[in-house]
């Protein structure tokens, strides 16, 4: 539960049709089962107590006695238990028969959560034998105790206020206006489903989308527990698929026709931080009226199961990487197309240097060039070489023109940079932050200079990473006239330019687009050694990979950094060593802090995912904001 995670079980058993002692042993035993794995919310099937598809013996007093004494023997089991656990059956209050789901924590019946929409169709009469939930919540004696009865319940946790759990029963997801929208917008953030929902071909899909869905629409957690083998077949077939999702994603599903138990982490904090954010997440003015009711869990560490991407901008599955990828050129050439359009230009400079951004500008361009239907010979890509150019990057620079049928000119800066040397007064031989900077702010000038003289506009190359860390020279290689890369992270340029390389139909384009993505990462500022790049980025500021996490997890969710720091050595295991994640975690937030003067004045640039720096309107952060109580938490572990 420490830093938002509560691991939850949803728990398919194997019951048999109104043998309600062998249900009560099966759910006792996986309740044992559940609890040693270590689930704080378990959850089981709609009415597992006797099993979904006893029909007519609903009506039979014996039946529904004895499954009210297996509820009391079940609450009894779990007075030594750490969990809070959702049981289905039938209960007689007031007279009439309901679908119920009973909360039990710790030898405790909190409530009872009826269900709203029965089914009347073809499989499913339970109209014949239930009667809907009331509209809302009151109170009946169960064991000479009132306890909470109704829909949209809210069990709230004593020892983390941001865990709140409510429960829906089956149907009730698959309605117009589910109850689990009221208890969503009352500060419900996990919301459980004890259901029996039988199978037909393609239903599985739907049924993984609808609960998919419904956590996204909610911002929550949704544990779906059904029905499954044990259950009779006379007329349709249940197959356990049980399902986890939060905010939108499935984080596990059962394998369909196996009774099983699944498991996985919710990050409450993360859905209460999203919704946090989120202005169209608005408490309900109804939400005082519903039951509150408290239970207790132990306050510890959850194991986490769930896996976390070490390179969370981009997707895993290939389909869907070139797909994204696809679409994120399209963003940043339809960006810069409608700039060009706006100020009437024909001409862009791009400041080309044979490295992984500026290639990437200069791919975006042509294909702003090509929807816009200019010529790419009003590309001017512009090579400026000095003191750390290599001969590798200056002739893939010039190969990568010419393939793209852009206009290229060279403009070696070295003189330029002496002459401003001397004018100031600097060695040549000291080769310090003044002998970089000065290289970066003459090619700037440059671009800037040629763009006046071909009425144009100086196309931006520095991407995302380089602005979070601020790796970029102010009013240098920061500034632009706009800048297409401005929110591509640098994890995902190189996956850009890899599938522009493995689209294109140019062989030669092809090999040169290879090789760049094959070149180190520098800014070639300082002098090689031995003809090769003697100046490494990620040797001084340390590996994008952990950059681009720690920027992720940071901005996208408001992590805290000991948060960051347990997902980064989870998703890096067995490449980077614990020492290795925190010390470049600590600079990435020194950076970060130290930086924000550069990024308050960023040239325009589109967005093109959910993590942007854009002082517009994506981080309005001061730039003389303190950064002690980031690493006083990092001083912590």
């Amino acid at each position: 539960m420490k830093q938002g995670f509560i691991k939850v079980a949803a728990a398919t058993p194997n019951i048999k049709v109104a043998d309600v002692d062998h249900n009560k042993r099966e759910i006792c035993r996986l309740i044992d089962e559940t609890v040693a794995n270590g689930a704080k919310i378990i959850v089981f099937p709609e009415l597992c107590i006797t099993g979904y598809t006893c029909g007519d013996l609903f009506s039979q007093d014996i039946l529904l006695n004895r499954a009210k004494e297996a509820l009391k023997e079940i609450v009894d089991y779990t007075a030594e238990k750490d969990a809070l656990i959702f049981v289905g059956l039938p209960y007689v209050a007031k007279n009439k028969l309901y679908n119920v789901a009973a909360a039990i924590n710790r030898g405790e019946l909190l409530g009872m959560v009826t269900k709203t929409f029965l089914p009347n169709y073809s499989e499913f009469y339970e109209m014949r034998q239930f009667q809907p939930g009331p509209k809302r919540a009151d109170w009946v004696l169960f064991e000479e105790e009132e306890i909470p009865f109704g829909p949209q319940l809210l069990f709230a946790c004593d020892r983390m206020p941001e865990l709140v759990v409510s429960a829906e029963i089956c149907e009730d997801v698959w309605s117009p206006i589910p109850p689990s929208i009221g208890a969503a917008l009352a500060g419900a953030t996990i919301i459980v489903n004890c259901s029996a929902s039988d199978e037909t071909v393609g239903k599985d899909i739907y049924r993984e989308q609808l609960v998919a869905g419904q956590s996204a629409r909610l911002i929550a957690g949704y544990v779906y527990a059904n029905a499954g083998e044990g259950e009779s077949t006379t007329d349709v077939v249940f197959g356990g698929h049980n399902i986890i999702a939060e905010n939108g994603v499935v984080l596990e599903q059962a394998t369909r026709f196996i009774n099983d138990t699944i498991y996985s982490e919710i990050d409450v904090l993360r859905i209460v931080g999203e919704r946090r954010k989120n202005t169209t997440f608005q408490m309900s003015e109804e939400s005082e009226e519903l039951i509150r009711v408290p239970f207790f869990l132990e306050m510890e560490d959850t194991k986490l199961t769930r896996s976390f991407a070490s390179l969370p901008f981009v997707p895993s599955a290939l389909a869907e990487r070139q797909k994204r990828c696809e679409e994120i050129l399209t963003i940043q050439a339809m960006g810069l197309k409608k700039r060009l359009a706006h100020t009437n230009c024909k001409s862009a400079v791009v400041g080309i240097s044979g490295g992984l951004d500026s290639t990437l500008a200069l791919l975006v361009t042509a294909k702003a060039f090509d929807l816009q239907g200019i010529e790419r010979s009003g590309i001017c890509a512009v090579t400026m070489p000095c003191f750390g150019t290599t001969d590798r990057t200056y002739r893939n620079a010039c190969t990568l023109t010419q393939k793209l049928g852009a206009t290229l000119r060279e403009v070696n800066i070295k003189e330029a940079v002496r002459t401003h040397f001397r004018d100031i007064g600097q060695s040549e031989e000291q080769h310090d932050v003044t002998y970089e900077n000065a290289q970066a702010r003459e090619r700037t000038q440059v671009l800037m200079d040629i763009a006046n003289q071909t009425g144009g506009m100086v196309i931006g190359t520095g991407d995302m990473s380089e602005l979070a860390l601020g790796w970029a020279t102010y009013n240098g290689d920061h500034m632009s006239m706009y800048g297409v890369n401005a929110s591509v992270p640098k994890t995902l340029v190189r996956h850009l330019v890899r599938y522009y390389a493995d689209t294109c139909e140019d062989e030669d384009l092809r090999a040169v687009l290879l090789d760049v993505l094959d070149t180190p990462v520098s800014p070639e500022l300082l002098p090689p050694k031995d003809g090769e790049i003697a100046q490494k980025t990620e040797d001084l500021v340390g590996p994008y990979e952990l950059h681009d996490f720690y920027l992720y997890y940071m901005l996208r969710f408001g992590y805290e950094p000991g948060k960051i720091y347990r997902l980064a050595k989870e998703a890096f295991a067995g490449m980077y060593d614990e020492e290795t994640i925190l010390k470049w975690l600590k600079t990435f937030y020194r950076r970060f802090f130290a930086q924000q003067f550069k990024r308050s004045c960023l040239p325009d640039g589109p967005k093109v995912g959910s993590v942007a720096v854009s002082p517009r309107g994506d981080l309005r952060m001061p730039s003389d904001a303190c950064v002690r109580i980031w690493l006083n938490d990092l001083e912590k572990l």
